[in-house]
Formats: C-alpha cells, sequence, structure tokens
C-alpha cells in the first residue's frame, strides 16, 4: 500500500520530539564529545575523503550480499542514490559542525529507514559493519602512531553513538506515529455510519472496542444523527466478540446521548454469551432496546418509523404510509 502520510519537515520532527539546542548539548556531555573530539574529527576530513568510495563500494557489497537487505536496492537508480548520499553522511562525519543541522540530517536517516520499513536490527547489524570498515582504515593509516590511532577512534566513536541514537529514536517515533494513525484509520473503517433509508441509521461494529474506540464510536454516532436527522438507529454488534460492564455502560450512554437528540437506539446482535457475561457482572440494560438478529432490529426500526412490511410475490417490501 502506498504511503499516504504527509511528508513533516525536519525542525518540525525535532521540535516534537523535543530536540532542542540545550538537549543536544547534554547528549553530547554524556558522551563526553567535547571541542577536542570535534578537532579530531576535522583532522580526519582529509583522510576520509581518501577512503570514501572503498568505504561505501564495501558497504553495500556487503548490503548485497544478503537476501534481506539485497530486496532494498533492486533499483539500480536508487542504489546509485543511496550510495551518493551514504558518502555524503561519511563525509559529514568529519565536517566539525555537530549542531542543529547536522542533527536534522541525521533524524531524514530514521525517517527514511521508517518509511520503507527498513528492520531496525537489519540497521544495526549494517551499522556495525560499516563502523569495522572504516576503523580498519583509520587503524591501518595511523598504525605508525597506535596512541594517536586510539584517540581518533574515540571520538569517531562517540560521534557515531550520537548518530545511532538520534536516528534510532527517530524510527521508533515515527513507527509509534505510523501505528497511531494506522489504528486510526481502522477504527475509521470499521465504524461506518450508515443511512438506511430516510431517518434510519444503521452502525455496524465489529471486532474488539477499546475505550477510545468506544469514544470514537459514540462522536460518530451523534454527528451521524444530526447529519441524517435521524430519529432510529440500528446499533448491530454481532461482530463484537466481547462486551465488558465499562464498553458496556459506554454503549449505554451512548444511547441515552442519541435520546438526546431526538434518536431511538436499538441495539442488534447481543449473542447469548455476551447477554449471559452483562446480566452475570450486573449490568442492568432495561434502558436498552435489544433484539436479536439485524433483521430484528430493521424490522422493529421501520416500524417505529411508520412503515408497513407487505409481501408483493415472493418479495418483501416496506411503505410508509406518510409516503415518505
Amino acid at each position: 500500500m502506498a504511503d499516504q502520510r504527509q511528508p513533516i519537515t525536519t525542525p518540525a520532527l525535532m521540535r516534537e520530539m523535543g530536540l532542542t539546542e540545550e538537549v543536544i548539548a547534554r547528549r553530547k556531555a554524556f558522551l563526553e564529545f567535547r571541542a577536542e573530539d570535534v578537532e579530531r574529527l576535522v583532522g580526519l576530513h582529509d583522510l576520509a575523503e581518501k577512503y570514501a568510495d572503498g568505504v561505501i563500494e564495501d558497504f553495500y557489497s556487503y548490503l548485497l550480499s544478503f537476501e534481506e537487505s539485497r530486496k532494498f536496492f533492486t533499483d539500480p537508480a536508487v542504489l546509485a542514490r543511496v550510495k551518493a548520499a551514504q558518502k555524503q553522511y561519511f563525509l559529514g562525519l568529519t565536517q566539525g559542525n555537530y549542531d542543529a543541522p547536522y542533527v536534522e540530517d541525521r533524524l531524514r536517516i530514521g525517517v527514511a529507514h521508517e518509511r520503507i520499513d527498513l528492520p531496525l536490527e537489519l540497521y544495526l547489524g549494517a551499522y556495525n559493519f560499516y563502523l569495522r570498515t572504516v576503523l580498519l582504515r583509520f587503524i591501518e593509516a595511523y598504525k605508525n602512531n597506535p596512541e594517536q590511532s586510539i584517540s581518533m577512534l574515540m571520538s569517531l566513536l562517540k560521534l557515531v553513538f550520537l548518530d545511532m541514537g538520534l536516528a534510532t529514536e527517530t524510527y521508533l517515533f515515527q513507527r509509534e506515529r505510523t501505528i497511531r494513525e494506522q489504528q486510526a484509520a481502522i477504527r475509521e473503517i470499521s465504524t461506518p455510519v450508515l443511512p438506511l433509508r430516510e431517518r434510519l441509521l444503521l452502525l455496524p461494529i465489529i471486532g474488539a472496542i477499546d475505550p477510545p474506540r468506544a469514544q470514537q464510536i459514540t462522536t460518530q454516532l451523534l454527528h451521524g444523527i444530526r447529519a441524517h436527522r435521524a430519529k432510529v438507529v440500528v446499533m448491530d454488534i454481532t461482530g463484537v466478540p466481547t462486551v465488558d460492564s465499562a464498553i458496556a455502560n459506554h454503549l449505554i450512554q451512548t444511547v441515552q446521548a442519541a435520546r438526546l437528540m431526538g434518536a431511538t437506539v436499538i441495539v442488534s446482535g447481543l449473542s447469548p454469551e455476551v447477554a449471559h457475561a452483562l446480566v452475570r457482572i450486573g449490568v442492568d440494560l432495561s434502558a436498552v432496546s435489544t433484539v436479536g438478529a439485524l433483521q430484528d432490529g430493521i424490522e422493529a426500526a421501520e416500524q417505529l418509523l411508520g412503515y408497513v412490511v407487505s409481501r408483493a410475490g415472493d418479495t418483501v417490501t416496506s411503505r410508509n404510509p406518510e409516503g415518505s
């Protein structure tokens, strides 16, 4: 299914995630990422430019050797584009400016990974290889000066862990947002308010009802009553597996709210199991009009509206004597 979400800018994402300048500064402090680390990394820039192409080729050869990661790069144009982006990322490690624009760039990585549904374990595993590839080249470059090599690598590791934390946190933040949006869309689709005829609505409820969905059902129903000037609503709960006391009481409140708007609600599809459970836990449904099957509910609703059911040949029809 195509991604229909509206793109969010990285500055807006930073605000949503609470990544202020103060928070970024605290994260650097926690990693002990200091001015001397910045100075060391800037000193690695020429070396990074020398090794960039080799590191990127090794990295993508590794990714393409696994089926799980190879499927993301079946298009040569996409592969060329991500290689170029990865090279810029690699060189960005030694560019010396690690403030808000740098953080925004790292957040884009997390957003991109979540959008293509890249498994988090795949990202971490690939980064492990990437980091080892980089470290081996730097160790080779400083083999005659091991102390300097260790200092350089420690500074690089601090920045890499800052990057990984930002990308991973963004991935999880976006994934939670996606789940919330999907759940809202499913609730919207699974709780339609359907006009059956003039002044008569059908509200079929399918699946489990949690408190947020119960609230949504009430809101949609009341809006539907107002929009269609409904007088009777058939609320069918045949597809609801269980109803506990909290949900039953919420449905009762929904019926009462509909009554205040001038509509009568008939609840159909109450299974024997659910009915027995509600009686056992002491839920009082005396104020709610209930029937067994959906068809019974529709017929009861038509009677309330003054429709007369008649049989013409083999077809059962209903008509309103008032002509409505």
